[in-house]
């Protein structure tokens, strides 16, 4: 009988890594047992403990893997252009890894545990917007515009183009450059329009004195 080649610690990491990756695609976070990454690695459980201290450990490793090439996507077509050109590629950067990496957008799109404090959004959606929001904040820097609102911006858009790619991806009827044209839309003529100074659609007051004649 031959004897079985043993990985590297290295080696093992990353087939472990690549196996919770489609595992938690497919099933989902919280469906996920540590049994089961361990039997489709091939692997007993202590080893997958061993290297990342159990199941929250090894998706915690697998969405940073997973959110730092999105990230890099979205660098790479924002660094040079219009803003109108900018914006639409980050668009259809998101669609695009929809497309090429759907057990990817699966996972930062599915039952990912909570924040502490038992916020409903997924963790992983908050941070891409968070990053999103860096960019944003650089660009609004620059058009003079108050870049303390730019989350306000990225997180909207994060949010519109996960809608957006979740319902493209079930049917997929229009082309991703198709989609990415009418979200970027969207986004644009807002933008594009934005006055230097946002006014609230009801003042404190003005909320305080409704209240009162409720």
């Amino acid at each position: 009988m031959a004897k079985v080649k043993r990985l590297t610690a290295g080696a093992r990491r990353a087939q472990l890594i690549a196996t919770g990756r489609a595992v938690f695609a497919k099933r989902g976070y919280n469906a996920t047992t540590v049994e089961e990454i361990a039997r489709a690695a091939g692997v007993s459980k202590p080893i997958v403990y061993e290297h990342f201290g159990g199941k929250e450990g090894l998706y915690a490793v697998v969405v940073d893997r997973e959110m730092e090439a999105l990230h890099s996507r979205m660098i790479k077509v924002i660094s040079s252009g219009t803003p109108r050109h900018r914006y639409e590629q980050a668009v259809l950067a998101l669609l695009t890894y929809v497309q090429d990496q759907p057990d990817g957008f699966a996972l930062l799109t599915r039952d990912a545990p909570m924040y502490a404090g038992g916020q409903g959004m997924p963790a992983v959606i908050n941070e891409l917007g968070v990053r999103v929001g860096d960019i944003f904040r650089e660009q609004f820097t620059r058009a003079g515009l108050d870049a303390r609102v730019a989350p306000i911006y990225a997180h909207s858009l994060i949010g519109m183009v996960v809608l957006a790619g979740q319902w493209w991806s079930d049917q997929q009827e229009f082309s991703k450059e198709e989609v990415a044209s009418h979200v970027a839309a969207i986004g644009w003529m807002g933008l594009r329009h934005l006055p230097a100074k946002i006014e609230p659609l009801i003042s404190p007051s003005q909320d305080t004195k409704n209240n009162s004649n409720s």
